[in-house]
């Protein structure tokens, strides 16, 4: 048989001939400098559709074990219920999940049932995340740049711990609405205008006894200090509890920054240049005590959200004064109003009187 060529051919039919009756290539390749013979290549390879392969018993086991995996996921049913448990709603979503050092939005199917509220991948059948509906705290819509052009509304879900969880959809009001509707069939309220949390791995780690978070947000620090290169904004986030102040920095993991609520003593909003390239924010000194001297800490970020910082420090501010208003006491020998704190433990700063608890503590530790 001698080789034709045909002029019309065009590259559909030498697709069409390649995958029907398939092309096998074997060369080999020496590459030469001068004569001399430095690199070979040596190849074999064999280039047609996947029915011409198997036919000639070309990765048949290959094949084998994709079919077997794909029939053990058809034989996968539905998402897996509990006893006495509907569903109500079913939408496709994602969630996000941060356990360890993976971070991702993993997609599935989202369930609200009659008991819980769930993402299931199918695929892998994987319950990926699940709350009981009467551990729900607070649930709202929070707008986020998720990579894309546009902002994503995300649902914040809040759980009686303070733990926060993410879910994503293209029909999250519905989501949020379904939810706000089972929770009333069962008697369940959720909390009346929650703060919006930033984000959490898992609960918040430095909280103390007794502790719970009111007020939280990312923002921008200039820490004390500086080393090296001087003071340098960095990113975390600011949080206000029953009993501090506090600034986590996310990077090294840590809480940099913390002061009792009641050693603050003022909250000022100003403009300033952050850097060179950043010029003209919105910035917030905290004025407050620190062993007895006057120390300032700054924070920065969205506008909106640093005027918000303003106005509940301020709030924190004036309850701790009215507190401290309220516990004022006439001395006994001048008759000095002045704070119950300082009668008893400094004495009165008018005509010198001191209490008998003090004298006897200044007698057993005397001056050196």
């Amino acid at each position: 048989m001698e080789p034709v060529r045909d002029v019309h051919a065009t590259l559909v039919d030498l697709l069409d001939r390649i995958l029907d009756k398939g092309l096998v290539i074997n060369a080999d390749v020496i590459i030469s400098v001068a004569g001399i013979p430095l690199i070979g290549v040596n190849l074999r390879a064999a280039l047609a559709g996947m029915e011409t392969m198997l036919k000639y018993g070309v990765m048949q086991a290959w094949d084998e074990k994709t079919r077997a995996w794909e029939r053990e996921r058809r034989e996968i049913g539905e998402v897996p219920l509990l006893e006495g448990e509907e569903v109500n709603f079913k939408i496709f979503g994602s969630y996000y999940y941060s356990k360890g050092i993976y971070t991702a939005w993993r997609s599935g199917y989202i369930y609200l049932t009659t008991k819980r509220l769930l993402l299931w991948n199918r695929e892998f059948d994987d319950v990926v995340f699940q709350i009981d509906l009467e551990k729900i705290k607070a649930i709202l819509i929070n707008q986020e740049d998720l990579l894309t052009k546009e902002k994503k509304d995300v649902l914040y879900i809040v759980d009686q711990d303070n733990r926060v969880s993410r879910l994503l959809s293209t029909k999250i009001d519905r989501l949020k609405e379904g939810i706000e509707q089972s929770l009333k069939a069962m008697g369940l309220s959720l909390e009346e205008n929650p703060v919006l949390p930033a984000f959490e791995k898992g609960p918040i780690s430095f909280l103390m006894e007794g502790e719970k978070v009111t007020n939280r947000g990312k923002v921008w620090h200039l820490p004390d200090g500086g080393g090296i290169l001087g003071n340098t904004w960095k990113p975390g986030y600011l949080y206000l509890t029953n009993k501090r102040l506090c600034w986590w920095y996310g990077f090294e993991g840590r809480l940099a920054f913390q002061i009792p609520i009641e050693e603050i003593s003022a909250a000022i909003k100003e403009r300033r240049d952050l850097s060179p390239v950043l010029k003209d924010k919105k910035v917030l000194d905290v004025i407050y005590n620190a062993n007895g001297t006057r120390a300032v800490s700054s924070f920065s970020g969205k506008e909106i959200e640093i005027d918000e910082w303003e106005k509940v420090l301020n709030r924190v501010i004036v309850k701790g004064n009215e507190a401290e208003e309220k516990e004022r006491e006439a001395c006994p020998q001048c008759g000095y109003s002045a704070p119950v704190k300082e009668l008893l433990e400094i004495g009165c700063s008018k005509c010198g009187w001191v209490s008998a608890r003090l004298k006897r503590k200044l007698v057993k530790t005397p001056a050196k």
